[in-house]
């Protein structure tokens, strides 16, 4: 029968712990994976340390095209591991909102549209609708009902110029708000969202939610945390 652990270890390398449960002692395995002597799971090490590069480069903004040249990996892989990290946002943000709602002291309403539609007035209605709140000095905003359901009525009329008018100006009258200053951190959230998917190049639809969560969580959170808290939710998810 093969002997399958070869040695025991605590502490191998400095920082070294088990990603699920934080001990420092574990065994090392013949097929190079460690298994933690307290919680009895299985990893391996230099998958942990990928794993780890790649929190950090996420927290960094970088693109998955650009982190998967940093590491030298396949951009399929990156770029799952990244969607991976997206979908564990939500959650985290909106469990802070609602513990925290009571902070709230301004919000509005924001129509954003991908860079490479601004030029065109047919695209208007392509716009994401949020509604922002200002928490403590954080941001939290919901998705309003999509635009488009005015889109047919608008190129059946094919009165452009007119349309694009009366209704830019009816979004600006009955825009939802309740603002102290111009100058606000709402504001200052919308232009680095904006800023922010400029990296992207464009986001389908149905995955503009997770890169506005994504662009949430970077505003909220400093650098200096932003990978512990990532660190923290992929162990949960893992565990």
């Amino acid at each position: 029968m093969k002997n399958i652990n070869s040695s025991i270890k605590t502490g191998p390398r400095k920082g070294e712990h088990c990603p699920f449960c934080g001990a420092e002692k574990f065994y090392e395995l013949s097929d190079g994976r460690y298994k933690c002597a307290v919680c009895k799971r299985r990893y391996a090490p230099k998958k942990r340390q990928r794993e780890r590069r790649l929190i950090q480069l996420f927290c960094r903004e970088y693109s998955a095209l650009q982190a998967a040249k940093e590491v030298n990996i396949s951009y399929v892989t990156v770029k799952n591991y990244f969607d991976r990290m997206r979908h564990l946002l939500p959650a985290l943000l909106e469990a802070d909102y609602e513990q925290n709602r009571d902070q709230i002291t301004e919000y509005d309403e924001y129509f954003y549209l991908d860079h490479s539609k601004r030029k065109n007035k047919k695209c208007i209605f392509d716009a994401h609708n949020l509604l922002t709140f200002d928490y403590g000095g954080k941001v939290y905003s919901i998705l309003m009902p999509p635009l488009d359901r005015y889109k047919q009525a608008f190129l059946d009329d094919r009165l452009e110029d007119l349309y694009y008018r009366e209704f830019s100006q009816f979004l600006n009258l009955h825009r939802i708000a309740k603002l102290k200053s111009r100058e606000n951190t709402i504001v200052r959230f919308w232009r680095f969202l904006d800023e922010h998917m400029k990296l992207y190049r464009g986001v389908h639809r149905e995955n503009f939610f997770y890169y506005l969560k994504e662009a949430e969580f970077f505003f909220n959170y400093p650098m200096p945390y932003r990978e512990e808290v990532l660190r923290s939710l992929a162990s949960e998810c893992n565990a």
